[in-house]
This record gives structure tokens, sequence and C-alpha cells, in this order.
């Protein structure tokens, strides 16, 4: 008798496609089998095709299929900045990458910092996005107890910038403002996330430096203090409140010691790690100058050592891109007009995936293909509470990546979908490309013809919490 990994019952529907490989990606380990998929969801993981002939065959081969990829930290640009990025752009440069669920941030013209403002960015959206998508409300300085009664059906995600940068325009900068809005989102169950560097630090050495006259000053004057300082604010906050805090693109080692130590101590607060800050270290900044400025800024190679470490020994939650593109005009003006921020939605797991298999050449690449999934995939579908996302499981949405590890290939300007039209990874020679993106069952990107698929991306609806642990990272040593 043929062993299933999940026994349909007499109600399951006939198959519409069957996905078959023999590495499939699932929470339980690498495998080959047989995925069985009807109207959009995974009804089955089987050892045979026992799919009737009328369903539709895609065969993967040895190449990896992973669950569909979540990026948690994009910035489409939409509504008031679509000069340099639009959900068309975006979300093509996000399935070739291999993500087909974004959230979006709020610092939008105008920023989504209530219900209606949030709704109303939605609606510009439908029918523009080829990734399903859930949106993080950003906080109102003004207004923080907002989010005591916040709609679990909006949102139930919180953007918060302790630091302002060129589009940052609602950091809070009271910190009786920043305790209450702590307080409010614990009693509202919501998640915050946060851009966690101390404002007025930043200020105190920008009135002391005067105006800076390199690109290369940029990291001086955004320093690891800003970042120390902000994410040590947190983990007090945490500690009183009980607040759910994710820290995105953390960037020091001092930082990540400091999370974990949280962790440890029994604290819901967790963290994110950029592809970018896994990249490109100072070094890449003295070649590039403005190309690769983010806030927080590139750091050095002991601090990028650092966030490896987090990564393979399973200290970090999600790996996000902070995807938000610029104009070249914009990047290369003034030196201290230059806004942080380049696109990475398209070039996030590819660069991560290379970085593993050059960092680490003897490990087994079955290993490093189920950290990129858990990281990428499984855990900010736990943390954010998507329904459907991030496994591949009966019951799940066939959102799947048809991966191949070993192709090499060299990204041009040519490549790059972001309506900016660069990215600072031209010139990489990278390992691995995604070969095919499935959302729902059908493919939305497919290399071999370069075409995309339907414009019809979906909002994705709020879900019970996974678990009591909202994400907390596991022990050392998971990866």
């Amino acid at each position: 008798m043929d062993r299933l990994t999940s026994v349909p019952d007499l109600a399951t529907p006939v198959p519409d496609l069957v996905v078959s490989g023999r590495r499939l990606v699932t929470p339980q380990g690498v495998r080959r089998g047989h995925l069985l998929i009807s109207g959009g969801r995974i009804t089955a993981i089987t050892d045979t095709d026992t799919a009737p002939a009328s369903a539709g065959r895609l065969d993967a081969g040895d190449h990896y299929v992973l669950p569909g990829l979540v990026d948690s930290h994009v910035h489409f640009r939409t509504p008031g900045l679509t000069h340099k990025e639009d959900w068309e752009h975006g979300s093509r440069a996000a399935v070739r990458g291999g993500v087909t669920t974004v959230m979006d941030m709020p610092n939008t013209v105008p920023p989504t910092l209530a219900p209606e403002t949030l709704l109303a960015k939605a609606r510009q959206v439908a029918g523009r996005s080829l990734v399903d998508m859930r949106f993080h409300i950003g906080l109102d300085p003004a207004r923080p107890e907002l989010l005591a009664d916040l709609d679990a059906s909006v949102a139930t995600s919180a953007k918060v910038f302790m630091a302002g940068h060129h589009t940052a325009p609602t950091v809070v900068r009271d910190p009786a403002a920043l305790e209450k809005a702590f307080a409010a989102a614990a009693e509202g169950g919501v998640q915050l996330v946060l851009h966690a560097e101390d404002d007025g630090l930043f200020a105190l050495l920008d009135a002391w430096w005067g105006e800076p006259g390199s690109y290369l000053e940029y990291e001086r004057r955004r320093p690891r203090t800003g970042g120390i300082v902000a994410v040590a604010k947190v983990v007090e906050l945490v500690r009183r409140y009980g607040t759910r805090a994710h820290i995105l693109h953390l960037s020091s080692a001092e930082e990540a010691d400091l999370v974990c130590a949280a962790q440890a101590a029994g604290y819901p607060v967790t963290f994110e790690v950029t592809g970018h800050h896994l990249s490109f270290t100072d070094d890449d900044t003295r070649r590039l100058g403005a190309r690769t400025r983010l806030s927080p800024s590139i750091r050095g190679r002991a601090d990028q050592d650092r966030l490896w470490r987090a990564l393979v020994d399973g200290q970090l939650t999600t790996l996000g891109s902070d995807h938000a593109p610029h104009t070249v005009a914009e990047k290369t003006g003034t030196v201290a007009g230059s806004p942080p921020g380049l696109p990475g939605v398209q070039e996030l797991a590819v660069a991560v995936w290379t970085g593993m298999r050059r960092r680490r050449p003897d490990e087994d690449p079955d290993t490093a293909a189920t950290r990129l999934a858990r990281h990428l995939s499984q855990r900010p579908a736990e943390l954010f509470r998507l329904p459907g996302k991030g496994r591949i499981a009966p019951g799940a949405d066939a959102d799947l990546v048809v991966f191949a590890p070993d192709t090499p290939w060299m990204l041009s300007a040519h490549d790059v979908e972001s309506k900016c039209g660069w990215s600072a990874y031209e010139g990489w020679t990278f390992t691995g490309r995604v070969e095919r993106t499935l959302r729902a069952g059908r493919t939305v990107w497919d290399a071999a013809s370069g075409t995309f698929g339907a414009y019809d991306g979906r909002l994705l609806p709020a879900a019970d919490p996974v678990d009591t642990t909202n994400g907390a990272a596991p022990a050392a040593g998971e990866g």
C-alpha cells in the first residue's frame, strides 16, 4: 500500500495539478514525492502519483521545491511614491525571487496610519499584484492608544519608527508616546515591528559633525550605538508590558546578543536580518558609495559574521529584504540628500543561498534549503499569522518555488524588475536560480519563457495565533 503523508478522505477534491520532485522541502525535512493540488491548495503529499490523467503535471526533477517565500518587509511605494516603485514592478521582482507573499510598510504618501488609509491602499493595489499581501499599519505618534482597539481584520502588526530618515515621517520621538504604544499594543494583541535606532542620539551627532563631506561618512553619523541604545529600550519596554516586538534589519553583533539574551529570559522579542546586511560590508560602501546606503547602515565584517551565525544557529526569526527602491538620481544626488534604501526582494533568496553555500561548502544542501524555507517562509508566516502560508503541507496554499540550487548566473541591470531599474548586486555571480514560482497552484513566473502570470494577488485575512510563543527563537543549533 502506498504510504501517504496525508490520507485524503472521500471528500477530497480531484487534483487539478500534480507537482512532482525528488527534493520537496517540507517542515519535516526534504523528501521525494508528489504534491496533489486542487483549487489552489495542497490536498496531499503522496509517494506515487495517484491523480487522474486529466490533471496537469509539473516535474521539478532534482530541483528543490520550496514553499512560496514570505518577505515581511517591503516598501512597494504605493501610494504617492510610485515614480520609483509600484505594485506591478515590485511584485514582478518578488516572484522572480520566489516570493509569493509580501508585507508592505506604511511610510507612503500619505502614510497608512489609520484603518481607512490602509484599506484605501488595498483597493488601489487590487488587480495589480502578482503576490498575496498583508499591510503593516503605521503607528501615529500623536495617537498611540489606537493600537489597543486595532481591528485584526485590517492589520495585526504596526510599524514603529524610532529614528527618522527621508521616507520616515512618523518618528516616535517622545518617550512617553513610545511607552503608550507598547502598552496599547500589548492590550490589543498587536505585533510591533520596529526600526530600532535612537533618533536623539543621531540628532546629537549631526549637530556636532555638521554637513557630511562624503558618502563614506554616513556610517560614522549613524553608528552601531544608535541601534544598541534603541534595542535596549525595546527590551525594557517588552519586559515591562509583555508586548510582542520584532526588531527589523538588525545590524550589529551587540544588538543580536542583546535580543538573544532577552529571548533566553523569556521575553517575546524577535529579530529580522536583511539580505543586504548579510551580503555587504563597509568595504562595499567604499566601492559602491550611496548605492549601499542603508538605515541601519552597513557594518563591518565582524558584524556580518555574527549575523550569519544568527541565521545558522536559528537565532533570527525572519529574513527580509527591506526592499526600498529609490531612483538613481535620488541616490546619487548630494551627499546629505541621498536617501537610505535599495531594492532587494528579487535578490534576497538567491543572495542568502549563495552566501550559505560559499560560507559552508561542506554542508548538506538539504540542510541549507530547510533553513532557507524556515526563515523565509515558515517562521514569518507563523509570526505574522498568515493563513495558509509558509509550508508545504496538506491544507496549505499551493505557493511553490522550483529552485535550481547549483545554477550559476550573473545579475545585470537587464534582469532588474524593480521600477528603479538598478541593483547593488549588479555584476554578482549567484549560485542558485528560481526557475518557476507558483501562487495558488498557478505559475506567476516562468524563467524558461520569461513570462509572468495573473495580477490577482489577494489581501490576506487575519488568522488566529499559531501558538503562544509568537515565533520566539529556538535554541541555538537548530539550523
